[in-house]
């Protein structure tokens, strides 16, 4: 018998962060596979554009839905909304971040908190909320949280203590709600991309000497491109990775292994 391992016809997924970037790359990825995606941003316009290419484009059930992932009822709101609308959630991508870079002793305090509070409390209300309304009850689901190889190493190149700080805490709260969930049928795993072109890195990385730093601090001597993501992301949100929990998977050319 031939069985797809990566299948995810008729499952939905929630992707934050899903109006530029990665999130967008992801979503399209986990679309290809079959899967229904939910392209969740703050940005009402950008989430309808992405949600009518990916439909468009993979023939699947979309749905944009404009959240603030650090405002509480807003969150609730927003997995109410899908739960209304799908009647489910399988698979849940924790995507939507920021990053403030200065040395450390010239952050202020607001842009540690913003920091954290986008990045790691972000994170946590969406996966409290997508668990409760949605996964529990279920008794299964996919949660993939996106950190960074920052919240594995420090870096000399691009001083960003809270965005190091945020991204660690998600790869220890990843590892906690694997324990506490798991049990429940939810696994909880992390991906930790190197670098990669956005919006919020393009600018440095085509920079003369980033680029220089690349070939010394990466193995594979490059950036990451676009879709080498993609097959990490779909690996954690299928079946196929069932008994795969609590793991923190780097997709970095090797940066962390240095």
């Amino acid at each position: 018998m031939v069985k797809n391992y990566f299948d995810l016809t008729g499952q939905v997924a929630v992707v934050t962060g899903c109006s530029t970037g990665l999130g967008v790359q992801m979503a399209k990825a986990l679309a290809n596979q079959g899967a229904n995606i939910v392209a969740l941003a703050r940005r009402q316009n950008l989430i309808e554009q992405v949600a009518k290419e990916i439909s468009e484009t993979y023939g699947v059930k979309t749905l944009p839905v404009s959240c603030d992932i650090t405002d509480t009822e807003k969150v609730k709101e927003a997995v109410k909304t899908v739960m209304d609308h799908f009647g489910r959630i399988d698979i849940l991508v924790n995507n939507a971040g920021t990053g403030a870079v200065a040395p450390a002793e010239d952050i202020t305090d607001e842009q540690f908190a913003n920091e954290m509070n986008i990045d790691l409390f972000g994170t946590f209300k969406m996966a409290r909320e997508v668990a409760k309304q949605a996964m529990i009850p279920a008794g299964y689901g996919r949660i993939i949280n996106i950190s960074s190889m920052y919240g594995l190493v420090g870096n000399k190149i691009a001083p960003s203590s809270p965005y190091h700080a945020a991204k660690g805490g998600v790869v220890n709260l990843t590892r906690a709600l694997a324990c506490e969930w798991g049990e429940k049928g939810i696994t909880v795993n992390a991906i930790c991309p190197g670098y990669f072109y956005t919006p919020l890195t393009e600018e440095t990385l085509n920079s003369d000497f980033f680029k220089e730093y690349a070939k010394t601090m990466i193995p594979l001597s490059r950036y990451g491109e676009e879709g080498e993501l993609d097959s990490a992301v779909i690996f954690l949100s299928s079946t196929a990775s069932s008994y795969v929990n609590g793991v923190i998977m780097p997709v970095d050319g090797g940066y962390t292994s240095l």
